[in-house]
């Protein structure tokens, strides 16, 4: 064999097993401040339409997502109404390997015309019984939107012994797919939110929103990406998608953030990519705290989203939207999404029809640790204080705290007799066999002793 037709197959060998070396480029040093990104230089010249529709073709094929998503096939099991002017629906719709999703969703109680939908993403350990899903939902229907809330895989109904902050979901599954999979119906629960939105009949298409905290930022960014639906993008605790090698592949939850996202390593620049999908279709703010030491600090902040601004405009042209950003100094990890910068940038896109002509400032705000105390909302252990979750100032007055027993979706006697339709067990089993694999699904820490979520009513069906 000749050298240069050894050298030849040698670099083609490497090139195979290196699928993402086109990422690691040799930027300045990943350590330094001003270029902490591990990521590609903004490329050339904009990608076609083509190569985006392959983009996110190829994305979803990764994370076991189909082309379609399954029919919401929605049941609606009553209603309440948890303030004045709004009325909150209990609810299931469907989602991969033929799970059901229990939701709470939030409307106003009289409209006319077409309203925008909001779709809240819990952060890791969330609910639709946490406080900001709570008082989001009350905060965007009262200005007449319809917001959807739900639990996340192995939270509150989705989880064997009705625990919120159980964190099932991180439980390591056998199997090379499993994280891909399993990250894959986590995000694809937020498609699925969006199908059950505009399956009513009274949702306009164009005002779609989605919020996401932490996790919920990384689960929306990528549903944003993935799914053309979603018109405007709110992440706070997050959205700082990097590079290969860099914070959220690298994530100690492998299932729910670092193995979904190694499985999209592929794509020569998936947090540009990813973003450029999106701000083809719409728009996106990002909220984070410059104390926020679950995110990427300091490296993570106006330089890096400067950065990949630059990059998303290089791929997309320069036609769209920049990403926009709000960085508070001295704030930790919170769901800024309920504050006035949030509100405000929200009206200016979806129109809500009760903050028409109306001041955000005449709504009034709440001091959310002082609110939970009072209302009895739950807010998860160390984030109460001041510089995280405590210390929101929220727009809004007044708002109750709707107790889990009316916040609980399906029938308790129901629940149990088809309780493979949401609890993680029978999705972990599900995405085993998926893989030929056998159905030996282990035990969450938190049903085993290891830690301990907060528990629903065991048998409480008061709320029906």
């Amino acid at each position: 064999m000749g050298r240069g037709l050894f050298a030849l197959l040698l670099s083609a060998l490497l090139a195979a097993q290196a699928p993402d070396a086109s990422q690691r480029i040799a930027r300045q040093d990943p350590a330094d401040p001003a270029h902490p990104f591990n990521t590609p230089a903004a490329v050339t010249s904009p990608a076609s339409d083509k190569q985006f529709a392959a983009w996110r073709a190829q994305a979803k094929t990764a994370l076991f997502i189909p082309d379609h998503m399954p029919t919401p096939a929605a049941h609606d099991y009553g209603s309440f109404s948890p303030m004045s002017g709004v009325v909150a629906h209990r609810v299931t719709y469907a989602s991969l390997y033929g799970m059901r999703v229990p939701a709470i969703v939030y409307r106003p109680d009289r409209a006319e015309g077409k309203l925008p939908a909001v779709i809240v993403v819990a952060g890791h350990g969330g609910s639709k019984s946490t406080w900001y899903e709570v008082y989001a939902g009350l905060l965007y229907a009262s200005a007449g939107a319809v917001v959807v809330t739900y639990d996340t895989v192995g939270e509150g109904e989705r989880n064997a012994l009705r625990l919120t902050n159980a964190a099932a979901h991180d439980t390591v599954l056998p199997g090379k797919e499993s994280p891909a999979r399993l990250g894959g119906t986590m995000i694809s629960d937020v498609m699925g939110a969006v199908s059950y939105a505009l399956s009513l009949p009274d949702i306009d298409p164009q005002r779609v929103a989605v919020l996401g905290y932490s996790m919920g930022s990384f689960h929306s960014a990528l549903a944003a990406g993935l799914d053309p639906r979603i018109h405007e993008l709110v992440v706070s605790g997050g959205g700082d998608l990097d590079g290969n090698g860099g914070a959220w592949d690298s994530s100690s939850k492998t299932m729910c953030q670092g193995g979904p996202y190694q499985a999209l390593s592929f794509l020569p620049d998936k947090a540009a990519i990813l973003y450029a999908l999106h701000q083809r279709a719409g728009s996106t703010l990002v909220m984070n705290g410059m104390a926020d030491n679950l995110v990427a600090v300091p490296h993570h902040f106006q330089s890096f989203f400067a950065d990949l601004n630059a990059r998303v405009e290089a791929l997309a042209g320069p036609s769209i939207s920049p990403i926009d950003m709000v960085f508070y100094p001295g704030v930790g990890h919170r769901p800024s999404w309920v504050n006035r910068d949030a509100a405000e940038w929200l009206n200016a896109r979806l129109h809500f029809p009760r903050w028409q002509g109306v001041s955000i400032d005449s709504l009034g705000e709440t001091h959310i640790a002082a609110w939970a105390t009072a209302a009895g909302a739950i807010i998860n252990k160390g984030y109460e204080v001041e510089t995280k979750e405590g210390g929101i100032e929220a727009v809004g007055r007044d708002f109750p705290a709707p107790g889990i027993d009316q916040l609980q979706v399906v029938p308790f006697a129901e629940w149990q007799a088809h309780k493979d339709e949401y609890i993680w067990q029978a999705l972990a089993k599900k995405i085993l066999q998926a893989q030929g694999l056998p159905p030996d699904v282990p035990v969450p820490a938190a049903e085993d002793g290891g830690r301990h979520g907060a528990a629903y009513p065991a048998t409480s069906d008061s709320s029906h």
